[in-house]
């Protein structure tokens, strides 16, 4: 039997283990903003909705109850910009990690295809690649970089995880343009733009992107940080109709189906913008002052205007920062996990808990 996993890189993480025994033997204990998971309550609307729904013994559908959809279509239109979402044009997934990887596999990707994402990525796009045998290649620009004759499948992330970085209108109107143009599929990566700090993110499915057709393009959307939803794993895609029909296609022979309490958790957190805003205010207040701290310590903050992260370096090797904070108890992810662009950088986030992030805060004064 041939071992799939020789086709992947070493999973990245493990190679911190080392750094967070350093920062673990803190006196005051470890200051964790490497990973960048949610810390805050489950909202309370959102936990009786799934209590409410926890006598599911039959199995639920990979598309969904009509009420989900009425909610992902509905959401997609009132947040998005989008016109015309139709219940064809949404699709719950199993958590956006598990879309990423499997999508190329899905989609019938190989030997000789090739699927790219900006140079500085999320290393489960690569991943993607090398599970079903297609080629993995970065960009800088995608127009300017890539042979349309040979890429199947463009990833777009707006805004940026690692950096922040947020593709302005005008780029995403042309990036659009360029794919529609060459036949190539575009899936954008959103799934923190509801988190723009410096800036307004805008979506793929905008009607002033798409022109109100979803041709060729598709979004993706996770609940994991804008509802504190990571151990639900709930997400969803939405676009091209027929895209998505034969995703849904697949999906129901593969079993890949959104759990039902989830389903109706899910309805309950996007009906609610109010949890939504109390949690942007959490991750305002740490930002700032992580921010702050960082640059009284002699860093320097580049790009970040979205997202959970502050993307920072001290003009050295990643390794090395990663090393002088584990000495002070912190924990940060090295920027060479999301492309060797990111070699003299490092990813700060911003999810621990107040008294984490105060904790930091002083350490670094």
């Amino acid at each position: 039997m041939s071992a799939v996993s020789s086709r992947l890189p070493v999973f990245p993480w493990d190679r911190l283990e080392p750094y967070k025994a350093t920062a673990a033997a803190h006196p005051d204990g470890i200051v964790d903003l490497s990973v960048g998971t949610p810390v805050d309550p489950v909202p309370e609307l959102v936990q009786r909705a799934l209590v409410a729904a926890a006598d599911s013994p039959g199995y639920p559908t990979v598309w969904g109850t009509k009420e989900l959809r009425d909610a992902l279509t509905g959401w997609v239109e009132r947040r998005l910009g989008a016109v015309a979402v139709r219940h064809e044009n949404v699709l719950p997934v199993v958590g956006s990690k598990e879309l990423v990887a499997w999508l190329p596999t899905q989609l019938g990707l190989g030997a000789g295809d090739q699927v790219a994402y900006p140079r500085l990525a999320y290393p489960t796009y690569e991943v993607g690649a090398r599970l079903c045998g297609a080629e993995p290649v970065v960009y800088d620009d995608p127009v300017a970089d890539l042979d349309p004759a040979r890429v199947r499948l463009l990833w777009l992330n707006s805004p940026s995880n690692p950096t922040g970085r947020v593709l302005a209108k005008d780029e995403l109107v042309r990036i659009v343009a360029w794919a529609r143009e060459h036949g190539v599929l575009v899936f954008a990566d959103e799934c923190y733009l509801e988190l723009g700090w410096e800036a307004e993110p805008v979506s793929v499915l905008h009607e002033d992107v798409c022109g109100g057709s979803y041709e060729g393009v598709v979004a993706v959307h996770s609940l994991s940080k804008r509802s504190n939803l990571a151990g639900y794993r709930a997400a969803f895609i939405a676009g091209d109709a027929d895209v998505l029909g034969e995703l849904l296609k697949i999906r129901k022979h593969g079993g890949m189906m959104t759990a039902a309490p989830v389903q109706a958790a899910t309805v309950a957190a996007l009906g609610d913008d109010a949890h939504v805003a109390e949690q942007r205010e959490r991750y305002a207040a740490r930002r700032a002052a992580l921010r702050e701290a960082l640059e009284r310590h002699g860093f320097r903050i580049e790009h970040s205007e979205a997202s959970l992260y502050l993307w920072a370096t001290r003009d050295e090797g990643c390794w090395e920062t990663v090393a002088h904070l584990a000495e002070l108890g912190i924990l940060v992810a090295p920027g060479d996990f999301y492309g060797e662009a990111g070699g003299r950088f490092v990813r700060v986030a911003f999810t621990a808990t107040d008294e984490r992030v105060a904790a930091a805060v002083k350490r670094l004064a």
